[in-house]
């Protein structure tokens, strides 16, 4: 085909990749999984667009000359930002996209949609000049048919103006240098193209039918005898006669044994639309549960009178009954939940890429969330990435499924439908996903109408009209008495005025933050990892059980069955718009590298294993750098019964046992006062035995040791060490997908090196690009808590990639650089692009890299080998410090 390159990838994802485990996570396309021979066929969109950042007239049209446009990849987000991007520094204005591709001569004749995941702001989508369509709002699906506008055999462009300004007319409305969030722009999800015969099953975000469109799961009487699976399709006929035939289903468990199946005859008008209801029934189910996700993968087909497949695809689909019982509090499948939920809060900004994030970014948010032992999530303030929300089916994340919108209500009657409009969506697009736990259809602290509590209850019930469906409302707000759920701390219930009403449950939605003003936002809670250990104590301290009357972990688990739980402000540090500082209060940082606070949740986990391989499990952590300013107290987590602690080789052990009579939070935190003493590391060191230095923390169950730590100091910087945080997904080819590689400075031994103040150069080598650069302090990075992650996005071709990290001064006495090598697996999709569009694209990214060059084998080992020379100088050095130094 002529221009264009279609990358057709099996998922061999294992393949030739040299010792490396990959989980390799899956994710839905347009909200399914395609599945080979249904006719219907899914194409990756993201690669290769021309961009312009501004206003540009005529950029619509087909032949608007856009060549000296620069060439980006889907999910974008405008521009790159530093780690310190709040305070409205991001771009705010118009912007445009073009897509040229040459479609398949083998779709011609078929039914062919765009599936934008998001856009943020206004936009408008163009294809070869036509407008098809316009959307305001910023974080749901933009479906466009495209079959007519289409012309084969000759090169198509798809236009795309977006626009991410204030705009008071749609949400959130709200200017955003008044935010406590930022929300960026561009194309900052996948782009899909969709294809599928004339006969298809719809998608319910185009449809805009209430609870109609798509395909709907729901679920009546659920134990753990049987289980009733309701099952709703649309099927749409495009064709010029009437379809007749059937829609199959068929359940299936994990390993491919069929549990369930069902058919419903199906008539179609042509140009017309038609459901089919049913339901089956799953003996002995395995039932989805934090603790034990288990996912089925339902099947469903369109077929005509011969049999003949038109249409099909796969939807993956946890089983499960929710309910909120007031005064008897959660109940799962059935029972009761029987503890707290303890989740977090989530904003989807991640370092340096704003929104833009790709899937497995998503997938390893969550990872890292629920091997801190969270059970939910928060979606603040807006619906986040389709893959987030598969992640958290997969994970056992339960999620709290947000409407846009923070402080601020319009009168004017188009503001209202559009928030309206989000709502329908909104669960017309995650009605399906095990892991919604709440609908929270209200706009997050605002002063609405009491009408606008009341439409936006009625709105969910009439789009999900089956059992299980909960919506939330705080309780201080307008209309709240129309809601079952209500968001409260428990601090406010203490008050006679506001006494439990039996009727409802209760949930704090956000909980940790405790500042002085609200304008100046110093808080214990809001920490910056590179402020050191005794910040990011005071922090895990404030999270836990804080001396003062605030709510905390351990104030949640004290509560009555009635309220059900609390989610931290926040999982992550993030973005913000009216405050010059980013919020400092997340477990981890912004690339997502952990604070103290994390392991203190970690802690919190159940100490056995469960069904899965995440959230649970013995652990033990020493919170205690070994440094000359660390402090003699010594904090630890863990979740184990005993705890000992020793202090250096043959030195004195200190034990701990937890009290299970205790009311509170699973586990307190450990503090062992008076241990460490620099002095003794110094009596040590002087007599050349460095090694028996240390900080051993051993975690007991039943008197077996399950869980140890080991902290040792770190010595004279020597190395810069490099590793993939990737939780074992790897990296996909397919331009979009990115991992973070961290890189620290270490001593000799390979102790992280926390004092320090370098800055770090990468290099890049093969199929990947480093993104970001100086201008925003990416590349060289600095050295923060002894680390400086930077982000390497894919090409769309699978194979090496090489990293070199060096220190940005070099010298005789500085570390060593590092690198690192590793592999890019083929994308799961296929990639719809222009090669020489790509290549472009491909080339400024090599003249990027070139700024540093990677350093040859023989470069390195000239380094290498001054090292060892100079270590050898360097002992005569020492020498004579020791017999002029002062004798102790």
């Amino acid at each position: 085909m002529e221009n264009m390159k279609v990358i057709y990838c099996l998922l061999l994802l294992l393949m030739g990749l040299p010792l490396r485990s990959y989980a390799q996570p899956s994710f839905s396309t347009a909200g399914f999984f395609q599945v080979e021979n249904s006719g219907r066929e899914v194409y990756s969109m993201n690669p290769a667009w021309r961009f312009y950042k501004g206003a540009q007239t005529g950029a619509e049209a087909a032949d608007f000359d856009d060549a000296s446009w620069s060439v980006v990849s889907l999910p974008h987000g405008i521009e790159y930002l530093p780690t310190e991007a709040s305070g409205c520094i991001n771009y705010q204005g118009e912007v445009w996209y073009r897509k040229h591709f040459s479609p398949d001569a083998a779709l011609r004749g078929k039914k062919l949609f765009l599936h934008f995941e998001a856009i943020m702001g206004k936009s408008r989508v163009f294809v070869n000049g036509k407008l098809l369509a316009e959307h305001f709002g910023g974080y749901l699906p933009v479906v466009v048919d495209v079959t007519d506008a289409i012309k084969w055999g000759e090169d198509n462009v798809v236009a795309v103006w977006a626009d991410n300004s204030d705009d008071p007319s749609y949400p959130p409305g709200k200017p955003q240098d008044m935010l406590d969030f930022t929300y960026f722009g561009g194309i900052y999800r996948d782009c899909w193209l969709v294809a599928h015969n004339r006969v298809f099953i719809t998608d319910p975000n185009y449809e805009d039918e209430e609870a109609g469109g798509g395909l709907f799961v729901a679920f009546g009487e659920v134990s753990e005898e049987r289980a009733e699976v309701q099952l709703k399709t649309q099927v749409r006929n495009a064709d010029a006669k009437t379809f007749a035939g059937w829609v199959e289903y068929v359940l299936l468990r994990a390993d491919g044994k069929e549990v369930a199946s069902l058919n419903r005859d199906i008539r179609v008008k042509a140009g017309k639309a038609a459901h089919v209801s049913g339901r089956m029934q799953v003996e002995n189910p395995e039932l989805w549960t934090p603790a034990s996700p288990t996912l089925y993968n339902l099947m469903v087909y369109v077929k005509d009178e011969a049999g003949n497949t038109v249409d099909g695809y796969r939807r993956r689909v946890g089983i499960r009954s929710i309910e909120f019982k007031g005064k008897d509090g959660f109940w799962l499948n059935g029972k009761p939940y029987g503890k707290p939920v303890i989740g977090v809060n989530r904003h989807q900004d991640f370092a340096v890429v704003g929104n833009a994030v790709a899937n497995q970014a998503h997938w390893r948010d969550a990872k890292k969330l629920r091997e801190a032992g969270v059970e939910v999530i928060r979606n603040a303030h807006c619906p986040q990435d389709p893959a987030f929300m598969d992640a958290c089916d997969e994970l056992g994340l339960f999620v709290i499924v947000n409407t846009p919108g923070w402080q601020f209500w319009n009168d004017a009657p188009e503001f209202g439908e559009r928030v309206y409009s989000d709502i329908r969506n909104l669960v017309r697009r995650d009605r399906n996903h095990p892991c919604v736990w709440l609908w929270e259809p209200i706009l997050n602290e605002t002063w609405y109408p009491v009408e606008f509590a009341k439409n936006a209850r009625e709105i969910v019930d009439k789009e999900y009209p089956y059992p299980y469906c909960y919506s939330s409302c705080d309780s201080e707000a307008r209309g709240h008495e129309h809601f079952p759920v209500y968001f409260a701390h428990p601090g406010n219930m203490q008050d006679a005025a506001q006494s439990y009403d039996p009727t409802k449950t209760y949930f704090t939605r956000e909980w940790g933050d405790n500042v002085d003003d609200w304008s100046s936002h110093n808080s214990p809670s809001r920490v910056a990892r590179n402020w050191g250990e005794q910040a990011m104590r005071v922090q895990a301290a404030h999270y836990a059980n804080p001396p003062y009357p605030v709510t905390s972990y351990n104030e949640l688990y004290k509560q009555s069955s009635q309220h059900v739980g609390g989610c931290l402000w926040h999982s992550f540090d993030h973005q913000r718009g009216y405050h010059p500082d980013p919020f400092y209060g997340g477990l981890m940082d912004v690339f997502r590298q952990p604070k103290y606070s994390y392991y203190m949740f970690m802690a919190q986990r159940p100490v056995e294993k469960n069904g899965q391989t995440v959230g649970s499990g013995p652990m033990v952590y020493i919170a205690h750098e070994m440094t000359p300013f660390s402090g003699g107290d010594v904090t630890v987590y863990s979740n184990c019964d005993e705890v000992r602690l020793t202090f250096n080789k043959g030195g004195k052990t200190y034990s701990y046992t937890k009290d299970k009579q205790r009311k509170g939070m699973p586990s307190p935190i450990i503090v062992f006062p008076d241990v460490y003493d620099f002095m003794a590391d110094k009596a040590l060191s002087r007599s050349q035995k460095q090694e028996e230095v240390y900080l051993l923390a051993e975690g007991l169950v039943n008197g077996k040791v399950v869980a140890t730590h080991k902290v040792v100091p770190a010595r004279r910087a020597e190395k810069v060490l490099l590793w993939l945080d990737d939780e074992g997904t790897g990296l996909k080819a397919d331009g979009s997908d990115f991992v973070t590689v961290v890189a620290a400075i270490a001593d000799k031994n390979g102790n992280i090196k926390r004092l320090n103040n370098e800055y770090i150069r990468f290099s890049i080598e093969g199929e990947g690009r480093i993104l970001g650069g100086a201008e925003v302090l990416a590349n060289p990075a600095p050295v923060k808590w002894g680390t400086a992650p930077v982000l390497v996005q894919s090409t769309v071709k699978s194979g090496k990639i090489r990293i070199t990290a060096s220190v940005l001064f070099e010298g005789s006495q500085k570390p060593l650089s590092g690198e690192l090598e590793f592999e890019s697996v083929p994308a799961a999709y296929p990639l719809l692009y222009k090669e020489s569009e790509m290549q472009e694209l491909s080339t400024a990214n090599a003249m990027e890299a070139e700024t540093y060059a990677t350093k040859t084998d023989l470069e390195r080992e000239v380094e290498r080998l001054r090292k060892e020379l100079s270590v050898l100088k360097l002992k005569e050095v020492e020498k004579q410090q020791t017999e002029f130094g002062e004798k102790q």
